[in-house]
């Protein structure tokens, strides 16, 4: 809808407020303002939001995989030749045995519950971009060493380099009964996954010192699956249902972490419902912004249209307007939600300085710091929103303003 040099003229003239206008610019700026909370507000969440999704997502599949292949029982027997299987399976990028059990970590008279993983060589050199403190190379067969997660070694009040005590309650049978197997490790590395119930119970070593520690022979409990598409995990891994009907079950990351990204999205869509509301609130806002400026602009309204303007160009002029209002907003906004996003962590930091309080507790919020991912697709569709809101938000005043008699208002002038 293109302009003429008489419709932009009165258009700019109606968005700067002349004397005695005060009022309806200020309702004007305030509209300008709610269109852009509104975005920047819609954006932040929507991307935070994201990125809690995809940081989880990565973190999981760091340590799980895409998928885990769970043998009944716990066990994986013959486990070589269903490895080569799973390898050659179209699409499926990488597998790995993988040891994964509950046991008990003693140090200095404390007691922690702890989550064993035996890995490979290979997996466990994938770790260095976690690593904290210590030295990962050191995890090899028979050393007796073992990483273990930083939030652990807080608990513990361990170190690198001290001894600590894991527990194998199925240890040999005597004839006293069961005696549970203790054996002693060093802390060779710290490492920080990020996900902070993690980081409190992993404890790594590699997968032959964990076979030799839970008694379990040659065999192990678990394979690590990686694809080349995680959301399509399911469809890749489909053929090896059959061949692993009554051995062992697949279980994908969506499975393994249902109620966490369920709860994400639920979460997500109705945050993105509220907060679409506001942007609603705004388009008001601008309505009620130009009807107060058509009622102030009736008489020249009048005047205009006695000197040959037609309806379609008042139409024009006050749907430009209100469209423009709505557009400065939407681009305000889009300027504030990058701030925001980009100074996130630096906000948190300084609200928790002036509260004295923890906003973001990692024992609650699984991650350790403020996540956030943009989706561009996303941010287009809010700015979109915002201007179809504002667009329409302009019809029912502009058609007003069209239709106003000049006769009617120039005779009581």
């Amino acid at each position: 809808m293109l302009l003429s040099p008489f419709e932009w003229t009165v258009t700019k003239r109606y968005m700067m407020p002349g004397k005695g206008e005060g009022f309806i610019a200020l309702v004007a700026g305030i509209s300008i303002g709610v269109v852009m909370l509104s975005v920047a507000l819609l954006i932040v969440v929507m991307s935070v939001m994201n990125g809690f999704r995809g940081e989880l997502l990565d973190r999981f599949v760091n340590l799980n995989g895409h998928a885990i292949i769970q043998g009944y029982g716990g066990r994986l027997d013959n486990w070589e030749q269903l490895l080569e299987e799973v390898r050659e399976t179209p699409d499926v990028t990488s597998a790995s045995p993988l040891i994964e059990q509950p046991l008990l970590v003693t140090f200095n008279g404390r007691a922690e519950a702890i989550n064993l993983r035996g890995n490979t060589q290979a997996d466990i050199a994938k770790l260095s971009e976690n690593l904290v403190a210590g030295n990962l190379s050191q995890l090899k067969p028979e050393a007796g060493k073992i990483a273990i997660g930083s939030r652990l070694a807080i608990k513990l009040g361990a170190q690198i380099g001290d001894i600590i005590t894991i527990i194998n309650p199925q240890g040999r049978s005597t004839p006293f009964g069961t005696v549970p197997r203790q054996v002693g490790y060093e802390i060779a590395a710290l490492i920080e996954t990020g996900v902070y119930d993690f980081d409190q119970v992993f404890v790594i070593m590699p997968i032959k010192d964990a076979q030799t520690l839970l008694l379990t022979g040659d065999t192990i409990g678990l394979i690590e699956v990686m694809t080349t598409d995680a959301e399509d995990v399911g469809r890749i891994l489909q053929p090896l249902q059959a061949k692993l009907q009554g051995r062992a079950q697949i279980n994908d990351w969506r499975t393994l972490n249902s109620s966490i990204f369920e709860a994400l999205e639920v979460e997500r869509a109705a945050m993105f419902f509220a907060l679409s509301l506001i942007v609603l609130v705004a388009a008001f806002n601008i309505l009620s912004s130009l009807v107060m400026l058509v009622r102030a602009k009736t008489r020249d309204i009048a005047i205009m249209r006695t000197m040959g303007a037609t309806r379609r160009n008042v139409l024009k002029i006050f749907v430009t307007t209100g469209t423009v209002i709505g557009a400065f907003g939407t681009l305000s906004g889009l300027v504030l939600g990058f701030l925001i996003l980009y100074f996130r962590q630096a906000i948190v930091s300084f609200f928790e300085m002036v509260t004295g309080q923890a906003l973001w507790d990692p024992s609650v919020r699984f991650l350790t710091e403020l996540p956030a991912r943009v989706d561009p697709a996303e941010v287009v569709g809010i700015c979109l929103l915002a201007m179809v809101l504002s667009f329409l938000a302009t019809l029912y005043p502009a058609y007003k303003a069209a239709n106003t008699d000049p006769v009617q208002v120039l005779r009581y002038e």
